[in-house]
């Protein structure tokens, strides 16, 4: 606990010297120091608020171990030492708090995520399996507060997705479905099945941080733009204008094409975000991959075509293989209730981080 007392110590002087900086008229009139400053410094206040709030607790209790230790009347004795039992256990839960908020934090988890969701194995149920976590994604999105943009879809014959990309736009996003990366399996009897047997399917999600023009700069000779006329429903406007356009990431052989916006111009904003996240999470995986060792407690090895969790519908059951975590409410998982899943998630990546923090 020393080395962590030592660094809350250092990061308590950063947060006095950011508030001294951020009085200066030097700063103020430097628009993007000032902005950089005050996130820094807003991310260090909940960490500095309870290391505060510590230290008075600590010395609540060093006050009254000392008045008791002096000989008190039984009735202020009872009194100080239910004050010193509050605060023990106070200390004790204010330091799991402090632990938690040292740990390593993600640069990505304030960020919007473009999401992608693709029938798998399983032909028109995988589709259809696609578009209920569509819908699960969606729902839970509404439950958080936040926004949905469907950017690309491909709409099967039944009504599933053979693909479908969205952008969520929200407060720390990246936190809450950077796990959900991977495939999901699903077992359930197919409308089309007239035996009454359970199928089993996939569907893969990839969920991406969206990157902004100062993060990943794309290098303009290494992007290959073709247009061409969008196929599909859409009317006379569709059939007379090269409105779709497909993105060619050379050295990378990443492929975007984009039909879904009315306009050329809209196709190729929106196929450029999805081409920088696709980049991003290309080179992302490939440094993970150098250190996979580092990785082994994690939630996941980012490979995307890992088995992360099964939806059992005849026994309402959810189950995700990472944690061993198993729910029997799947029916309320796929109306949105994926809080559940998220928390032990994040739970169990804070675990794994703490332990290694404090065995540094």
């Amino acid at each position: 606990m020393d080395k962590l007392f030592d660094r809350l110590q250092m990061l308590e002087d950063r947060y006095e010297e950011l508030g001294e900086l951020l009085s200066d008229p030097d700063v103020i009139s430097d628009t993007k120091r000032f902005t950089k400053l005050s996130k820094e410094m807003a991310d260090l206040r909940e960490t500095v608020e309870k290391y505060n709030k510590y230290k008075e607790v600590t010395q609540q209790i060093s006050d009254d171990e000392e008045m008791l230790s002096d000989g008190l009347d039984d009735e202020m004795a009872s009194l100080v030492k239910e004050e010193l039992s509050n605060a023990k256990d106070e200390k004790v839960k204010l330091e799991e708090e402090i632990k938690i908020l040292l740990l390593p934090k993600d640069p990505n988890d304030d960020k919007n995520i473009i999401m992608e969701i693709r029938g798998a194995a399983g032909g028109d149920e995988a589709s259809l399996f696609a578009a209920d976590l569509f819908s699960m994604y969606s729902k839970y999105a509404e439950r958080q507060g936040w926004s949905i943009e469907v950017i690309d879809k491909n709409v099967t014959e039944v009504g599933g997705f053979k693909e479908i990309a969205l952008i969520i736009n929200g407060n720390s996003v990246w936190s809450k479905l950077k796990y959900e990366s991977g495939a999901h399996r699903v077992q359930r009897i197919p409308v089309t099945e007239s035996a009454g047997r359970v199928h089993t399917s996939t569907a893969t999600v990839v969920v991406m941080p969206e990157e902004e023009d100062v993060e990943i700069e794309l290098d303009p000779k290494d992007i290959r733009v073709d247009v061409y006329r969008s196929s599909g429903a859409g009317g006379q406007h569709i059939n007379k204008t090269s409105s779709a356009v497909r993105m060619t990431h050379l050295p990378t052989g990443i492929v975007v094409a984009m039909q879904d916006q009315r306009s050329q111009q809209q196709n190729r904003e929106k196929a450029m975000k999805i081409l920088k996240a696709r980049v991003y999470d290309y080179y992302a995986q490939q440094e993970q991959s150098e250190y996979d060792a580092n990785r082994k407690s994690a939630v996941g090895t980012g490979d995307r075509s890992e088995r992360i969790r099964t939806y059992n519908y005849p026994q309402n059951r959810v189950t995700d293989h990472r944690i061993g975590l198993s729910l029997n409410k799947l029916d309320r998982i796929m109306n949105g209730e994926l809080e559940d899943v998220i928390d032990a998630l994040i739970l169990f990546e804070q675990t794994k981080a703490m332990e290694k923090l404090e065995n540094e």
